[in-house]
């Protein structure tokens, strides 16, 4: 059974940071890679950051130079870290990774940045 929790979510002010972690078991995100989405209230679920198997990463452009994503494969762990925070990143981010053609997700941790 695959499980993804997060953990690390919070209030933050203008410009602070946070760092997401997702911890998984089931599936491994050496082999089957790992990202972050976020939802806004009233907004579709977007990609923020995303890093694969082999290490590549991709970020949305309204993160790029301020979010940074990076894994501990031993762990079986996935980060986010997010600096220069902005009231529009407010939102719930998901933990999300795919084997065979599933995709899996976590709970969602709330990140809430107050102006």
């Amino acid at each position: 059974q695959v499980q993804l929790v997060e953990s690390g979510g919070g209030l933050v002010q203008t410009g602070g940071s946070l760092r997401l972690s997702c911890a998984a078991s089931g599936i491994f995100f050496g082999i089957h890679g790992g990202g972050w989405y976020r939802q806004a209230p009233g907004r579709q679920r977007e990609l923020v950051a995303n890093i694969t198997s082999g290490g590549s990463t991709n970020y949305a452009d309204s993160v790029k130079g301020r979010f940074t994503i990076s894994r501990e494969i031993a762990k079986n762990m996935v980060f986010l870290q997010m600096n220069s925070l902005k009231p529009e990143d407010t939102a719930v981010y998901y933990c999300h990774s795919e084997r065979r053609g599933y995709e899996y997700w976590g709970q969602g941790t709330q990140v809430t940045v107050s102006s």
